[in-house]
């Protein structure tokens, strides 16, 4: 008979009960079962780290950025010993044991983790999430730095130096992003390499836009292809735009701003042009003013006066924010990923915006019971408790839970 406090062991390994703490709150192991199911990755035999734990550990590595994967494997069970909760003692995977799991894996199951689960999260009281009835949201991209590998180099590239050598000292990937402005939360992802432009993976995020929001986006996303493609999924958009577009003047309104519209650069005749609405502002002391030029489909102004829509716009600054999180204070100043194959680098960039996903979800959720905005929350002070409460909290089993009883997310 086990002692009280502990589990009888019945075969099972001190691998196949983890503490995860939030993250298996907004990932439930029903979920993560599903998905490995999937995607094809259930094992046919019984192996120390079956693809659930897999899955798990990538969102701990990725919440425990900077710590070796044996660190992040104790950091997982170490709660469980404390508690007394095993009656075996058990031999955390050697680095190489974990890499090869990793390699198993591979990123689709986080990929689908991410579509079934990662979603925008505002209620219609969330405070600075919403312009009267639209839902804010934001695209922008950024670029991480991977280990320079001669897989990741010949896959990802590298950025040129400008500091007369001919290459940088790090591969890069090229990430793409919606975000919910008022939340945080990152709800669509593309990933490619360095030579694939932004405005190149944007065009695989547009299926998330909907009626009634209102994306917003900075003068590095142009294009008319873009801008018809993204207005044609219902949502309306407030984009920045170059001050050599040619916007003629079609009709002037009393708050400043103009009916115009924008064309193909190959439609040099505006045979098929689109409808859009010029705001223009200057921001700044005299002698250092910054010119802003926005387009929208909002053409009435009733429905969004110039002023409102110049202060709207600059909440596309949350998504900069957003990126800083992720980049800076969970993965680490000057991180650079630790995945040494492409299909390792995508996996855990998933990881990363699974796990941001997970802290800003709790930061929502506590802001919503206070009756606070969440931006008065503390996304460092979130992550650290998280942490703490990762290596405290028991526990999980990964063993596959019967099909068709836990409908999810989908």
């Amino acid at each position: 008979m086990p002692r009280p406090g502990q589990v009888k062991s019945s075969g099972e390994r001190l691998s196949d009960r983890i503490a995860l703490g939030v993250l298996t709150r907004v990932f439930p192991p029903e979920l993560v079962d599903e998905v490995v199911v999937e995607c094809g990755r259930l094992e046919q035999r019984s192996r120390l780290l079956p693809a659930r734990v897999v899955v798990y550990f990538v969102l701990a590595m990725c919440l425990f950025s900077g710590q070796g994967y044996e660190e992040v494997a104790r950091l997982l069970t170490q709660g469980l010993e404390r508690v007394r909760r095993w009656d075996k003692g058990w031999q955390v995977p050697t680095t190489g044991a974990i890499g090869r799991a990793r390699r198993r894996l591979g990123p689709e199951p986080l990929k689908v983790l991410f579509d079934r689960v990662c979603r925008p999260v505002a209620t219609g009281r969330t405070a600075g999430a919403w312009y009267r009835d639209w839902r804010l949201v934001a695209v922008d991209g950024t670029v991480f730095d991977v280990p320079d590998t001669e897989a990741n180099a010949g896959f990802f590239g590298r950025p040129g130096s400008g500091r007369g050598q001919q290459r940088s000292a790090y591969p890069q990937v090229r990430v793409a992003a919606l975000v919910e402005c008022g939340t945080h939360a990152v709800f669509a992802a593309q990933t490619g390499p360095l030579s694939v432009h932004e405005q190149q993976l944007i065009p695989g995020l547009l299926s998330r836009l909907e009626p009634g929001m209102l994306l917003l986006a900075d003068r590095g996303i142009t294009g008319f292809e873009l801008w018809q493609a993204a207005s044609g999924t219902g949502a309306d958009l407030l984009w920045r735009v170059r001050k050599n577009i040619v916007l003629p003047v079609l009709q002037a309104f009393e708050d400043g701003s103009y009916l115009s519209e924008i064309a193909s650069s190959g439609d040099r005749d505006r045979r098929d042009p689109a409808r859009v609405r010029v705001i223009e502002y200057t921001l700044g002391r005299s002698g250092d003013e910054t010119v802003y030029r926005l387009i929208t489909t909002i053409c009435d102004p009733q429905q969004g006066p110039a002023t409102d829509l110049a202060a709207v716009y600059h909440q596309r600054w949350e998504i900069e924010n957003t990126l800083d999180e992720i980049k800076t204070h969970q993965g680490g100043r000057q991180l650079v990923l630790r995945s040494q194959y492409p299909d390792g680098v995508e996996q855990e960039i998933y990881g990363f915006l699974l796990v941001h996903h997970a802290l800003r979800d709790v930061m929502h959720h506590t802001a919503h019971q206070a009756g606070l905005d969440p931006d008065r929350i503390s996304f460092t002070r979130t992550l650290r408790i998280a942490r703490r409460h990762v290596t405290g909290q028991a526990a999980l089993s990964p063993l596959p839970a019967q099909p068709g009883l836990h409908p999810h997310h989908r």
